[in-house]
């Protein structure tokens, strides 16, 4: 596959990285000479300093030959243009865009085919808020990724000391269906080691275990690892950004007790026009004595979305700091991401990895549904649907030839969610979740997509 990237910020350097680690032909289109310098030093792809805009850089690139225009630049109205003028040089051309101007996504009939021709719009903001909603409905988790229309959910959850599953092997469970999808390991010498486990791997205390729960059984299973939902009380945003805002008005609907702190003297007059049961405050995030007087120490939430990402580490830690139960933290550098549950932050949401993981599900071969990219990015969760004309259909699933280190979690087949056994027949249609380790990625979309043959 040919992909061209307008961007090379960490949105479009993180694809393009994570592109050519498969060994995808890869272009990387940037304004900033500096920029360009870091791809060239760091990525074997192709540079070229110049605007995602101009014809004449988008002919260079090879865009008639290539099969995906991604435009992934800090400008909404940059991205706009270059897939617009992507559309005429290329009429087959999949082009994704990220916008972040929610007015643009309000109106996205007129950015559809017919008009700007762009084939799918992503919006860091919307999905960071709903991140930060689903880890609202379960607090004692890190992670909370819904498959399946919800109905499936992956869920990341630290493996306490005291835990009943430390130290025991997965072929020992026999309280339900419980599957572990992926392990993190964080060891002195490697942090973040993602791990495919099988029956005879172990969990270890201060494991980050990925689980595949059926959202009906989801109490329960949660309830053996010590996770027991607790109702939602009382919320504190720090920062009214897009991001601030969105989430904001989504707890206002809720009719969840909310504060939101804010700096802008007119951001917050703006605020509290609309808003009815959150309280809107004008002051600094980062001041301990404001923290204070408004008992942050007795939220149940506390999320940092300010603009800096010092501030809301910051924050995060001050609010641990004087007790609150959970917070969630706005870190845009991915360099960061490794560092912070070292340094007691409790979960971390990425506007520039929301639009990665949205990008994936486009990128990957087959009929790829969604990619979440777990956490460390060695690792992938894939919902896809299973081909009529793929090898992984019409066969026990123990004479599947799955690659190493690639793992199915779960199947939805008719209305019903099976965890699969190695006599489990998948169907074409059915939906799968998928665990696979980065660099076996390229042999799992071979086993997914069209067989030659077919043809």
């Amino acid at each position: 596959m040919k992909v061209i990237i307008v961007g090379a910020g960490e949105v479009g350097f993180h694809i393009a990285q994570r592109l050519s680690e498969e060994y995808q032909d890869v272009v990387l289109i940037d304004r900033n000479p500096e920029q360009i310098k870091r791809v060239a030093d760091n990525l074997d792809v192709q540079a070229l300093l110049g605007s995602g805009t101009s014809p004449k850089i988008l002919k260079d690139t090879g865009i008639k030959n290539a099969d995906m225009l991604v435009a992934a630049t800090n400008s909404d109205e940059v991205n706009l243009i270059s897939c617009l003028i992507a559309k005429n040089l290329n009429p087959y051309l999949i082009k994704i865009a990220r916008l972040r101007n929610e007015e643009y996504t309000r109106e996205l009939p007129l950015l559809s085919k017919d008009h700007l021709g762009i084939d799918h719009v992503i919006n860091p903001q919307i999905e960071m808020v709903h991140s930060i909603q689903r880890l609202m409905e379960i607090p004692g988790a890190s992670e909370v990724i819904d498959f399946v229309g919800g109905r499936v959910k992956l869920i990341g959850v630290t493996v306490e000391k005291d835990s009943p599953f430390a130290g025991r092997k997965l072929l020992s469970f026999t309280e339900g269906e419980i599957l572990v999808g992926a392990i993190v390991r964080t060891r002195p010498d490697f942090p973040n080691q993602v791990i495919i486990p099988h029956g005879n791997d172990s969990i270890m205390t201060g494991d980050l275990v990925y689980l595949v729960i059926k959202n009906t059984e989801l109490e329960q299973t949660l309830g053996l690892f010590g996770i027991k939902g607790k109702s939602l009380r009382r919320v504190i945003i720090i920062g009214a950004g897009q991001t601030g805002k969105a989430l904001a008005r989504e707890m206002d609907r809720a009719k969840i007790s909310t504060k939101i702190i804010e700096k802008d003297e007119a951001i917050c007059a703006e605020l509290s026009a609309y808003l009815t049961h959150v309280t809107v405050i004008n002051g600094d995030g980062t001041d301990k004595e404001l923290l204070e007087e408004e008992n942050i120490g007795s939220a149940d939430f506390v999320v940092t979305l300010t603009g800096d990402e010092e501030s809301n580490i910051l924050i995060s830690l001050l609010a641990k700091g004087l007790g609150t139960r959970k917070t969630v933290t706005r870190v845009s550098k991915l360099s960061y991401l490794p560092l912070m549950s070292a340094i007691g932050i409790d979960t971390v949401v990425s506007p520039r990895l929301a639009a990665v993981r949205a990008i994936l599900q486009y990128i990957r071969p087959g009929k790829i549904l969604s990619v979440a990219p777990l956490k460390g990015e060695h690792a992938e969760a894939i919902e896809a649907e299973a081909l009529e004309t793929s090898d992984i259909v019409n066969k026990p699933l123990h004479k599947v030839k799955m690659p190493k280190g690639a793992i199915i979690g779960a199947i939805f087949h008719e209305n019903e969610v099976i965890i699969p056994r190695g006599d489990t027949v998948i169907k074409p249609g059915d939906r799968l979740i998928i665990f696979a380790l980065q660099q076996v990625l390229p042999k799992l979309e071979k086993l997914l997509t069209v067989k030659l043959e077919y043809f």
